[in-house]
């Protein structure tokens, strides 16, 4: 499989839509390196690669933003790894299709530094609301969006 210029980073451990990246990136001859703890087992089709990390908390986290470069994509659910690879250039999406732009990562990451503080507290905090069919189609139209971009389509 010949691939655009661009690499496309996944998040692997908990991302929902592995099967969506796959059947987009073969629509556009893409590949995807799929970033996962050793601890997840993971399959991936021909012309995909799969990374295995050791278990550490922010191992994935640290291999994308090492091996990512300006233009590259990635999809991660983590906003502080999206803080950290908006300002190198690299489009950021999450599963559920939210695009991350360096206008609102701050207030998101303040958002969550907030909950983290109210746990410590002792405090109940809202978790994530559950993933939805209309999540995974938002995703799929967005990653569609992005590699036609980069594809020049």
């Amino acid at each position: 499989m010949s691939e655009l210029i661009v690499k496309v980073f996944v998040d692997a451990d908990s991302c929902p839509v592995k099967k969506e990246i796959v059947s987009i990136c073969q629509k556009f001859n893409q590949s995807a390196v799929f970033v996962s703890s050793i601890a997840h087992e993971m399959n991936v089709p021909d012309g995909f690669t799969h990374v295995s990390v050791d278990s550490d908390k922010e191992a994935a986290d640290m291999y994308i933003l090492n091996q990512s470069k300006r233009g590259d994509c990635c999809v991660t659910q983590d906003h502080a790894l999206a803080s950290i690879l908006l300002p190198k250039g690299v489009d950021v999406l999450s599963p559920r299709g939210y695009v991350y732009r360096e206008e609102n990562i701050m207030q998101m990451l303040d958002a969550r530094y907030l909950s983290q503080k109210e746990r410590r507290k002792g405090g109940k905090t809202k978790g994530p609301r559950a993933f939805t069919e209309e999540d995974r189609s938002l995703f799929c139209h967005q990653f569609t969006r992005i590699l036609s971009k980069k594809a020049g389509k």
